[in-house]
């Protein structure tokens, strides 16, 4: 039966092509969306939209009533700033959210975390078992793993029907931020390879997460779990920025000495350390979640999401990467079909 489904980060990238496969699959789809927010893209989908903050609790009360699933994409993003900062956004954001649908008939509460919850060192097919560390490299993560537990406790001690996923690193159409900023790194030359570019990336297609999410919804298996997605797929550090590169007609990086990685953490470290006493606002050039990104393994089991979601990755690697980055090149003649946060 079709759901009437409220989704939080809407006009972002991941949430964008969520509430796109939900109106696409015929469900009754809403946004909560801030004030001033461009929502031309989610009005051509039949998304109604509710002008509304994750920090105002009287304004998600109207987004909430009437229905039964949400999928709360919505977060404070970024490896720089003030844990506070991500807390407010990201936790206590959850929280208003949680304490709207106490009483309400709810199907599904699908939370979108990530795969940088784990510890930041090398993962070879690590899977959902794993302890998460209490503390991490920054306040991003950190503050996923808090609206991780808490999503658990309202699922334990209110019977919210919470389900987690974890997905790696997001490519796809539509993508504003990520992507644009590598592109803006090789086309400077600036991007060079840690212990020669050989390890996995956690890459996942946007339209496979999106169909994740679906699943999580549908299928009562999901219920109180937490599932990594990925693509399934070995990428190495190597061939991602070699394929965005040569779809993007720039230089390669290029061949230098491979940097190793306790060198690059011992920079990471260095940098980071001076950045906070002089309170600078922006990042260094190189940070611990950065480091991550580019040096470290991140290989990570989706048997789970398999097995017991029925998940399996449709769009793999290459065919995913062209349409993100033709999508990055309309994108730059200010395509319309690109929406606007």
């Amino acid at each position: 039966m079709p759901h009437t489904v409220l989704v939080t980060g809407a006009t972002g990238f991941v949430g964008s092509h969520v509430a796109e496969a939900l109106a696409k699959r015929g469900d009754t789809v809403r946004a909560l969306v801030r004030p001033g927010t461009d929502t031309a893209f989610l009005e051509k989908l039949g998304v109604t939209i509710f002008r509304g903050d994750l920090s105002d609790p009287a304004s998600i009360k109207p987004a909430v009533e009437g229905v039964d699933v949400i999928a709360h994409c919505a977060a404070k993003v970024g490896d720089w700033g003030p844990l506070e900062d991500y807390r407010k956004v990201n936790v206590e954001g959850l929280r208003a959210l949680l304490d709207a649908t106490l009483g309400k008939p709810l199907h599904r509460f699908v939370h979108v975390s990530t795969l940088g919850v784990y510890e930041a060192r090398h993962h070879y097919q690590t899977d959902e078992s794993e302890p998460l560390p209490d503390k991490h490299i920054d306040g991003y993560t950190q503050s996923k793993v808090e609206t991780e537990r808490l999503a658990l406790q309202y699922h334990r001690k209110q019977s919210v029907p919470v389900a987690i996923l974890r997905p790696g690193f997001v490519y796809g159409p539509r993508d504003r931020t990520l992507l644009p900023r590598i592109a803006k790194r090789l086309a400077e030359g600036s991007v060079m390879y840690i212990a020669r570019g050989k390890y996995a990336l956690n890459t996942v297609y946007v339209g496979n997460l999106a169909d994740a999410v679906l699943l999580a919804i549908d299928n009562p298996n999901a219920v109180g779990e937490i599932f990594n997605i990925t693509d399934g797929e070995f990428v190495s550090k190597r061939r991602f920025f070699e394929t965005v590169a040569d779809g993007l007609e720039v230089k390669r990086p290029k061949k230098f000495p491979p940097i190793p990685v306790w060198l690059a953490r011992m920079m990471a470290n260095w940098r980071e350390s001076k950045f906070r006493r002089e309170n600078r606002p922006t990042a260094p050039r190189i940070t611990q979640a950065q480091l991550k990104f580019a040096g470290l393994n991140l290989d990570f089991s989706i048997a789970k999401a398999r097995t017991k979601l029925g998940y399996t990755p449709r769009v793999l690697f290459d065919e995913g990467m062209k349409q993100a980055i033709d999508s990055f090149k309309a994108s730059l003649t200010s395509s319309p079909e690109v929406p606007k946060s």
